[in-house]
C-alpha cells in the first residue's frame, strides 16, 4: 500500500498559494484493508475513507467508464490492480493530476507542473467530454487563477463548446450548479465564471436569466459599458475586490435581471426594470436552489436599489419606510449588506469603479437619527396601547428626519 497527495493541494503549493485542505490516494489496498487500518469509509459512489488521526481523505485510485447520460453516468473500478497513473488519467485538468510521494518527489505523467509554468488550463484527455460538471469547475478554476495569468488551453475550449452541443449540460441538476458558482463568487474574479461559460455556449443553457442579459443595452451616459451583462459582471467583481459576504456578492449578480425583460422598444431605457425582476430573482433562486439568506437579500435589493440610489431625494415618510424594509432597526446585517450591494451597483460601470457613493452614508445616518426614538421611550411619557404605540414611534421618527434634513440642508 503507497498513498500520495493529490490535486489541489499539490498545485497550490507550486503556485505558492495557501494549502487549505490534503487529500490523498491509495494504490495497492482494498476497502477491507483500510478499514482494517482503522480508516473510516465516507465515500458512497466510490470507496473514500477518513484517516482517523488527521480526518483528511484517503480515496481508493481508480479508474472510470461512461455509463449514461450527466455527470452521474460513470462506473467506477477500484482495485490494488489500478496504479497511480491510472488514477491521474482519470481526472479533469493537468494542473489537478500532479502527485507527490511520501520524499516530496512528484509524479506528473500529465505534464501539469509545464501547464501550471505556462498558465494553461488544459484537459488530461479527450473523455472530458463525458462530465458536464467539467465545464463549471473548468469555468470556477478559471476565475480563481485567472488573476495569476492563467488562460484555457484552445483545444480545451473547443472540447467545452463539445459539452454543451452534446446537450450533456442540460443533465446538470440545479444543486451542483448552485455548487460551483457559490464556489465561482468566492474567488478574485468571479466575472471570469461567467464569461467562460458563456464563450462556450453553456451559460445560456445554465444560467439562461444571467444570458438574456447580454446584448441588452443600457443609457451610455449612466452605462458606459453599456451592455447590461458587461454591468452585471463589473458589480460582481466590485464585490468580491470588496471582499464583501456571499449575499451581497449574489445580489449584485442578479439585481438587473429585469433588464433582460424590457421590451426592445424601449432601450436603453429600463423603467420599472426593478419591478419586473423581482420575480425573475425569486424564480431563479427557487431553481437553483439558493439560500434563504442570498435569497432574501438579492430580492430586496432588486426591489429597492433604484430607490436606494436616490436616497439623498427621499421625503422623510419614504425614507423611513425604506428603513423598515430593509430591516434597518432589527439585529442583523440586512440592512449593511443592501448598501454594500447597491455600492457595487453604483461602482460596476466603467470609470465609475472607484467613484464615491454618498447614499449609504446618508441612509446609515439617517437610520441613526430615527432610531434615537423607541417605543419605551414613548411609553415613558405617553399612554398609549396597541397599534397606537407604533404608529406613534412611526410619526416621531419621522419629525426627527425632517429636522435632520433640514438642518443638514442648511449646512450645505
Amino acid at each position: 500500500m503507497k498513498k500520495y497527495l493529490v490535486g489541489g493541494a499539490v498545485r497550490d503549493r507550486l503556485l505558492g498559494l495557501p494549502v487549505k485542505e490534503r487529500d490523498w490516494v491509495v494504490v495497492g489496498s482494498t476497502p477491507d484493508q483500510m478499514v482494517a487500518l482503522g480508516y473510516r469509509p465516507v465515500g458512497k459512489d466510490f470507496p473514500v475513507f477518513l484517516d482517523p488521526q488527521t480526518g483528511e481523505e484517503h480515496a481508493l485510485a481508480r479508474t472510470e467508464r461512461k455509463s449514461g447520460r450527466g455527470y452521474q453516468g460513470f462506473t467506477f473500478h477500484t482495485g490494488a490492480d489500478v496504479t497511480l497513473e491510472d488514477d491521474l488519467r482519470r481526472r479533469d485538468l493537468t494542473v489537478n493530476a500532479i502527485a507527490e510521494d511520501e520524499h516530496g518527489e512528484l509524479i506528473d505523467p500529465l505534464g501539469g507542473v509545464r501547464d501550471l509554468e505556462a498558465r494553461v488550463l488544459r484537459h488530461v484527455a479527450d473523455a472530458f467530454v463525458e462530465d458536464p460538471v467539467r465545464v463549471l469547475r473548468l469555468a470556477r478554476f478559471h476565475a480563481r487563477f485567472a488573476p495569476l495569468g492563467f488562460h484555457v488551453a484552445p483545444e480545451t475550449s473547443v472540447l467545452l463548446k463539445q459539452i454543451v452541443d452534446s446537450g450533456e449540460v442540460d443533465h446538470l441538476v440545479p444543486e451542483r450548479v448552485w455548487q460551483e458558482m457559490l464556489k465561482a463568487l468566492a474567488t478574485p474574479a468571479p466575472s471570469v465564471f461567467f464569461t467562460t461559460l458563456q464563450h462556450c455556449g453553456a451559460l445560456a443553457r445554465i444560467l439562461p436569466e444571467l444570458d438574456a442579459l447580454h446584448g441588452v443595452p443600457q443609457r451610455a451616459d449612466y452605462h458606459p459599458e453599456v451592455d447590461s451583462l458587461v454591468h452585471t459582471l463589473m458589480c460582481v467583481d466590485v464585490a468580491a475586490r470588496a471582499a464583501f459576504d456571499m449575499p451581497v456578492r449574489y445580489a449584485a449578480l442578479v439585481h438587473d435581471l429585469g433588464k433582460a425583460s424590457t421590451p426592445p422598444e424601449q432601450w436603453p431605457s429600463h423603467r420599472l426594470h426593478d419591478v419586473r425582476g423581482v420575480p425573475l430573482v425569486e424564480a431563479f433562486s427557487a431553481r437553483l436552489r439558493v439560500p434563504a439568506a442570498c435569497r432574501d437579500l438579492a430580492v430586496l435589493h432588486t426591489r429597492e436599489h433604484l430607490l436606494i440610489h436616490r436616497a439623498l431625494e427621499l421625503r422623510p415618510k419614504t425614507l423611513l419606510e425604506f428603513l423598515d424594509r430593509a430591516a434597518a432597526f432589527r439585529s442583523g446585517e440586512r440592512f449593511e449588506q443592501v448598501l454594500q450591494a447597491s455600492l457595487c451597483d453604483a461602482r460596476g460601470r466603467l470609470g465609475f469603479e472607484q467613484s464615491a457613493y454618498p447614499p449609504a452614508d446618508y441612509l446609515r445616518e439617517a437610520r441613526a437619527v430615527a432610531a434615537t426614538i423607541q417605543a419605551r421611550d414613548v411609553l415613558a411619557t405617553e399612554a398609549l396601547q396597541g397599534a397606537a404605540i407604533g404608529a406613534r414611534v412611526q410619526a416621531l421618527r419621522i419629525e426627527a428626519l425632517t429636522r435632520w434634513r433640514a438642518a443638514r440642508a442648511s449646512v450645505s
